[in-house]
């Protein structure tokens, strides 16, 4: 099946799916109620929002700077970079720093560019355990998912229904508290920091004057994840750069403000390379794998390429309707919502994934809350309008536009045929477009313009 219809087939499941519908509409109130109280620690929102969307503006504007400047310092304090075009290149790159290091066992935070890479797979054929150490990470592990939200991996899920799998898959009793599963997990993986060879994360922000890798997160898995293997390596996509360490100081409160409705998260860390002469506690060595996989590509769109600027907190899919109806996994894509639906036909080719563009109501909502000013809903139209132009419609779609159009421009072929002829092309081509669960609009005897006319005593 096409990438199209599958997702059709998954949004048409999820969709009517009651219980699901439920606990998602559930979780993101949740979620609404906290950024509420998070962004009233600014004191000019509008003003904090303008100039974030300039420092990411100038940041990909200026990429190729910043990358080689932030190269160049994380070389200075004995990191190591290397370039990766795809997930193909990131993964081997990866491999080959593990081997080397004849690691068995792989403690992974939570990051959205390994799973691009299908990082954990890739290991899982090498024979490398990777365990996933943040606890919604780690949840949909078990149940063999992808990530649900890009900040909520498990959004989809009851306390029930986690309380089962943990039952299932770990043998705890069906009745555990979502503390209790908590603490299970803590005690879990306190030996897997120790014993594991290589620590993996993402990064929430590449920093170009000190050569850093900025993570933020609220369970101190991070943390332990690169602060205990002898080896670490953080896989980021090259669009996560901020130009000074500075910057922080504003993106750090906006992506916590909107991602999960704090001040700031509990542990924001910062990685400069491996441990220095004189440091008793680090990693012994360091690598960052800069990964394209796409975006030099998105990179290449003048208008497009402002999608780029994302600090992946998720404010947009739970804020738009079409997610939350159909959910994260419908998408059957890394990055789902509204941003997922600009930069994934970009990534992964237009052709097969332009149907997400056209997934969109255009509401405009999460254009509204998101926290770097990405004009979503013009930069999906972009897309659209792409798709059109490298000639992707099928040929009954653009048959239908060219008289569409030509009825359009012209009164006389718009009233042709009556109201009969119009409803019975209705019938035989929309029918199925329309939807099973919808009744097909009924065009009227007469339209205004002839009843216009009649009124007026015009022939």
């Amino acid at each position: 099946m096409k990438e199209a219809d599958l997702f059709l087939e998954a949004s048409e499941k999820k969709g009517f799916d009651v219980a699901h519908r439920k606990t998602l509409r559930y979780n993101i109130a949740q979620y609404d109620k906290k950024v509420i109280e998070g962004k009233e620690q600014f004191c000019d929102l509008e003003l904090a929002k303008t100039r974030a969307a300039a420092i990411k503006q100038k940041s990909i504007d200026n990429l190729e700077k910043y990358l080689i400047e932030f190269e160049a310092n994380f070389i200075k304090r004995g990191g190591k970079v290397i370039w990766a075009q795809d997930g193909e290149e990131a993964m081997k790159e990866a491999l080959q720093i593990m081997k080397k290091a004849n690691a068995k066992s792989v403690v992974k935070a939570k990051s959205m560019a390994t799973e691009e890479v299908h990082f954990n797979n890739e290991l899982e054929k090498n024979g490398i355990e990777s365990i996933e150490t943040d606890l919604g990470e780690y949840i949909v592990q078990l149940r063999k998912e992808a990530p649900y939200h890009i900040v909520t991996p498990a959004m989809h899920l009851s306390k029930e229904e986690v309380s089962k799998t943990f039952n299932e898959k770990k043998g705890t009793p069906i009745d555990y508290s979502p503390e209790q599963i908590t603490n299970f997990v803590r005690e879990e993986l306190r030996s897997r920091y120790s014993k594991a060879e290589v620590g993996v994360s993402g990064g929430n922000f590449l920093i170009a004057d000190i050569g850093a890798v900025a993570v933020t997160e609220n369970e101190g898995n991070g943390l332990m994840s690169m602060a205990f293997p002898k080896i670490q390596i953080a896989i980021v996509g090259i669009e996560k750069m901020l130009p000074t360490l500075a910057d922080l100081d504003l993106f750090w409160p906006l992506l916590a403000t909107y991602g999960t409705g704090q001040q700031i998260t509990a542990y924001n860390t910062i990685y400069t390379g491996p441990k220095q002469t004189g440091e008793i506690d680090g990693p012994e060595e360091m690598y960052v794998i800069l990964l394209d996989n796409g975006r030099s590509t998105l990179l290449e769109e003048p208008e497009q390429r402002r999608a780029l600027s994302c600090i992946r907190c998720g404010a947009c899919s739970n804020a738009c309707p079409v997610y939350k109806t159909i959910g994260g996994h419908a998408y059957g894509t890394t990055y789902g919502g509204p941003i997922g639906s600009i930069i994934t036909p970009h990534f992964k080719g237009m052709e097969e994934f332009k149907h997400l563009s056209f997934a969109s109501t255009l509401c405009g909502e999460c254009k509204g809350v998101c926290p770097v000013k990405i004009d979503i809903p013009k930069l999906l139209l972009l897309n659209r309008k792409q798709s059109v132009e490298k000639g992707l419609s099928s040929k009954a779609e653009n048959w239908v536009w060219f008289f569409w159009k030509g009825a359009m421009l012209k009164r006389s072929k718009m009233d042709k045929g009556g109201a009969k002829v119009k409803n019975f092309m209705l019938k035989q081509f929309f029918k199925k477009n329309w939807g099973e669960r919808r009744e097909l609009p009924t065009v009227a005897a007469k339209s205004f313009n002839q009843i216009w006319r009649e009124r007026k005593g015009i022939k």
